[in-house]
């Protein structure tokens, strides 16, 4: 049933009904009540007799001019005739009909158009009084007492009933019977219609008048005859108890939309009914009709759902159902795609005749992009050979043995149903003689109680030692200051953070704060004083800022949170105080190809079942999401973009097991309930694709997916002997948009590596001993994993006294670099 095709007196009746009623004895508000009359305005607005597509598509009559010109009650769309553009104008008129109406602004309506054409003119927001009480004002019969009195009608009608009802009838079919019999046993002389006097027979021959409180029975037709002709009829009944039969073909009981990432999409609930109540909308058990939501918001002519501006975060599963009748509900699967974006790499590179090169492509996209390349200009697979090969997938072409021909532009395409992207990556084949100078990127930075160390992976080489003693050249401080009475001068380091591979920002607890290192000249270049004890810092690229996260002491007893902006510059650098207070710990999510800005993080407060959304520009509170029902004191999040899912690790109580994680959707900020039984660590991959929960004492990984539909399955489930301290994702070399896990122990030896495509597993064994939690205090990862990005296929991780590097390409161990101690904070640096 639409609302164009209702007969106009259906239409009055459902407008009083679903609104009055709903506010009555509905526990969603007075919102709902303003809905339920916004149906009935919609149709008197929409049979006008000046409302035919002209109004729908502009006077000039032309279908796209007004096509997508959404305008609200009391005003239409016309085309401008000067300018020629669509534009929203009050209704000239409105159809003689006497359905009154109270507006807020104290005045008395005759009907709703008359109202809604009130409020355009005024350029003020007039709406509905949610009450009768205005119309009846002295009478003992408030619109609450008459809620209850209806009540009691139904109760009093099923008490006659003999036999009662067949309890399989669901509820709708039961209050339409009990409606149905309640008309005929008031209808003394059987003429189809209630009279004030049959009503009032029936009062004192049933000696109602103290069961019904202050009102009576003659109080139906002072409320719900709607034509005021005096008399009730059923249908006016029906209306007065909310009574409607609805339907939902079967066919349209799931629909599935699928949209383009940007656009804007409109879902349609397809039940349908004579006096259909208000739609109500829900995604993952929320209801979204009053949540003031920027993305979501309007419920348009028809209660149709529009989202603007669609994200991946959208994707997923809306109901909709008519408010009060729950059990017949329509599910919308919003899919939605997204154009591919690709990276290249290496951008350029030069090599010698006769050696080996390998020119990668990564590509995202909903679907997955299909990757093809083409070599200055022309299509490469005519002259794939065993020296010439792409590898997985077509991610990566490979040249076993390079000649002076293969020179050239090698552009990288990548193409699904929705969109194209496409790179270049060149290469130059030339003698060593006019080779460039070595690169200073591409190597790791590990901060260690002797300086710092600059390792470069592939050759297992020492590039650079900045020792304790060196001075940073803005202040000419030592690195690492000598402290009284110890023999050796060393360093102690918390936190680091790449700044786009210009800078390495990195945390010196001890010394209360973040030293710059400059990548370029591989010196440090300036200190900045911060609250004392930082340990924890976090770079957003969105906003090119450093969250700095200090204890105050080691008893964490007054913790802060400072913000140091314009990061990537490094001049002038100054610290910002944050007005957040008790802070234990902080989520930003990180950005991908996909996703290459982040508005908002979370702030855990110590003990507090709660996170606390902030805005991450303004650096300002927007919400506090409370756990207190699922009795979760936040220890560690994750988030995944695909159905915008945050999967929230909760503390471990002394006593109890491991709670399941608790999973929020960043659409509504509503906690959606527990993952199943997932508990541990959350970590999501790159792509967003997979999250990985490591459940720290009983070794046990569990693997899910994230669908494109924004559904969460679990893949598979792994009982090791790994008790995890650290997890990262390491790109595969032979599949395209896949990955392997690598997994350190924060008592073991053995380092656990798991194709997380299919859960194969194997393990690295005896990587020396871990650095000792007394000896890291700072995080619980006492052993950390560190990759080397996007395009990199070496891994470290530190041992007690040395550093190992692992080949993620083969899955084996590189090397092992001794006399590196503490060397538990890492940072890669990519191409500079």
């Amino acid at each position: 049933m639409t609302v164009l095709n209702r007969a106009r007196s259906s239409s009055a009746l459902a407008c009083w009904a679903g609104g009055r009623h709903a506010v009555i004895a509905g526990d969603l508000g007075d919102e709902v009540w303003q809905r339920g009359c916004g149906i009935c305005v919609l149709e008197d607005v929409l049979r006008e007799p000046w409302n035919d597509e002209k109004m729908l598509y502009g006077q000039d009559g032309l279908h796209a001019s007004c096509e997508k010109k959404y305008c609200g009650r009391g005003s239409k769309c016309v085309v401008n005739k000067e300018t020629g553009q669509p534009e929203c104008r009050c209704v000239e008129d409105c159809k003689p009909s006497y359905m009154p109406v109270c507006g807020s602004d104290g005045k008395f309506y005759e009907n709703h158009c008359q109202l809604h054409r009130a409020s355009c003119l005024q350029r003020k927001k007039i709406y509905i009084i949610h009450s009768k009480d205005c119309f009846f004002k002295g009478d003992a019969c408030t619109t609450a007492d008459y809620s209850r009195l209806k009540s009691i009608l139904l109760d009093l009608q099923a008490h006659r009933q003999s036999p009662p009802r067949s309890p399989a009838e669901d509820r709708a079919s039961q209050k339409r019977s009990l409606v149905e019999d309640m008309f005929k046993h008031l209808d003394i002389n059987s003429d189809g219609h209630l009279s004030s006097s049959e009503l009032a027979q029936v009062m004192k021959k049933e000696d109602l008048e103290e069961d019904l409180l202050d009102c009576t029975l003659e109080d139906l037709l002072r409320f719900d005859d709607y034509n005021n002709d005096g008399y009730l009829t059923l249908q006016e009944l029906y209306t007065a108890f909310q009574v409607v039969r609805l339907s939902l073909p079967e066919d349209q009981k799931i629909s599935v939309t699928t949209i383009t990432v940007g656009l804007s999409t409109m879902l349609t609930c397809s039940i349908r009914g004579a006096l259909r109540p208000p739609i109500i909308w829900k995604r993952n058990g929320v209801i979204l009709n009053f949540l003031d939501l920027e993305d979501i918001n309007d419920f348009g002519e028809d209660d149709s759902l529009y989202i603007t501006k669609v994200t991946t975060i959208h994707m997923g599963n809306y109901t909709c159902h008519a408010y009060g009748y729950e059990e017949l509900y329509q599910t919308h699967v919003l899919q939605v795609n997204v154009p591919p974006v690709i990276r290249v790499y290496p951008e350029t590179q030069a090599q010698e005749p006769g050696v080996s090169a390998s020119l990668r492509c990564h590509a995202e996209g909903i679907p997955n992009p299909r990757i093809t390349w083409l070599k200055n200009g022309v299509d490469i697979v005519p002259k794939l050979s065993k020296q010439l090969a792409l590898l997985a997938n077509g991610s990566e072409l490979h040249i076993s043995s390079v000649r002076y021909e293969d020179t050239g532009a090698y552009t990288c395409i990548a193409k699904n149903e929705v969109g194209v992207d496409e790179d270049i990556s060149s290469l130059f084949i030339e003698d060593s003689a006019r080779k460039t100078r070595l690169s200073v990127g591409n190597m790791f930075y590990v901060f260690s109680d002797d300086g710092i160390t600059v390792l470069q992976p592939n050759e297992c080489e020492i590039r650079r030692h900045v020792r304790p003693d060196e001075r940073i050249f803005a202040s000419y401080e030592e690195i690492c200051p000598r402290v009284e009475g110890e023999g050796t001068q060393s360093c102690l380091w918390a936190s680091a953070v790449n700044v786009r591979d210009k800078y390495i920002y990195v945390a010196q607890p001890k010394q209360n704060r973040v030293m710059i290192v400059d990548t370029q000249s591989q010196k440090a270049l300036q200190s900045l004083d911060v609250d004392p004890l930082p340990t924890k810092l976090h770079y957003d690229k969105s906003h090119d800022q450093v969250w700095v996260l200090s204890w105050g002491d080691m008893q964490k007893s007054s913790p802060t949170l400072q913000v140091i902006p314009e990061a990537s510059a490094a001049e002038d650098q100054h610290v910002v105080r944050t007005p957040f207070e008790g802070v234990d710990d902080f989520f930003i999510p990180p950005t991908n190809l996909i996703i290459n800005h982040v508005r908002f993080g979370f702030i855990f407060n110590r003990s507090k079942s709660a996170v606390h959304k902030i805005d991450l520009e303004t650096v300002t509170h927007i919400k506090t999401i409370n756990f207190k029902n699922s009795s979760c004191v936040p220890q560690a999040m994750a988030y995944t973009h695909l159905g915008g899912y945050f999967f929230v690790q909760c503390r471990r109580s002394a006593s109890a097991a491991a709670s399941p994680q608790l999973v929020i959707d960043s659409v509504t900020d509503s906690v959606i309930g527990p993952n199943g039984d997932v508990a541990g660590t959350p970590y999501i991959s790159p792509d967003g694709r997979y999250l990985v929960s490591a459940d720290e004492d009983s070794g046990r990984i569990k693997v899910q997916a994230i669908t494109v539909q924004g559904e969460i399955k679990l893949i598979y489930d792994l009982q090791t002997n790994v008790h995890v301290s650290d997890l990262t994702f390491q790109p595969s070399f032979t599949e395209g948009n896949q990955y392997y896990i690598y997994a350190t122990s924060h008592l073991q030896t053995d380092v656990l590596f798991v194709e997380l495509s299919t859960g194969k597993m194997n393990v690295l064994k005896n990587l020396k001993d871990p650095i000792t939690s007394k000896d890291w205090p700072w995080s619980n990862y006492n052993r950390i994993m560190k990759d080397s990005g996007l395009f990199g296929q070496y891994l470290i991780t530190p041992a007690k006294d040395s550093l190992f590097v692992i080949n993620g390409r083969q899955n084996t161990l590189r090397c092992e670099v001794s006399g590196i101690r503490r060397g538990n904070t890492v940072v890669w640096v990519g191409e500079v």
